[in-house]
């Protein structure tokens, strides 16, 4: 699918590793989160739903990949505008999964281990790792 402002493939742009992470390692070394919409938009893109799940498949990549270079995650720094936290796909089969978390998604537990993981990638990244 073309992207009707400038023609770019919307496809190639979502599933862009190097681009996605250039755009989450920013984020982690200004110290801030982004909302879903926010990381589209630094993406040249809308939200839409479907886009956010695709912007989910590349981000879980992403950390898969951290993770074998012994990184901290970039996906928790990608959050809901409602709540300030990750959405379904981080609890279930991405970060918190891994990290044990069996609670609800939602909550003093939850924001105090999304904290936790954001400080981690804050530091990690505010350190300048590369």
């Amino acid at each position: 699918m073309l992207d009707a402002v400038d023609g770019t493939d919307v496809a190639n742009r979502i599933g862009d590793v190097e681009r996605v992470r250039a755009v989450l390692v920013e984020a982690a070394r200004a110290g801030t989160a982004l909302s879903y919409s926010e990381m589209l938009a630094a993406l040249g893109l809308r939200f839409t739903r479907p886009r956010m799940r695709a912007l989910c498949r590349t981000m879980d990549r992403i950390d898969e990949d951290g993770r074998a270079a012994g990184e901290p995650g970039l996906a928790v720094l990608v959050v809901r505008a409602s709540d300030g936290l990750p959405g379904q796909g981080w609890w279930t089969g991405g970060r918190a999964m891994m990290l044990g978390h069996v609670g609800d998604w939602t909550g003093a537990e939850a924001r105090a281990l999304v904290a936790a993981e954001q400080r981690a990638a804050f530091d990690w990244w505010g350190a300048g790792a590369a």
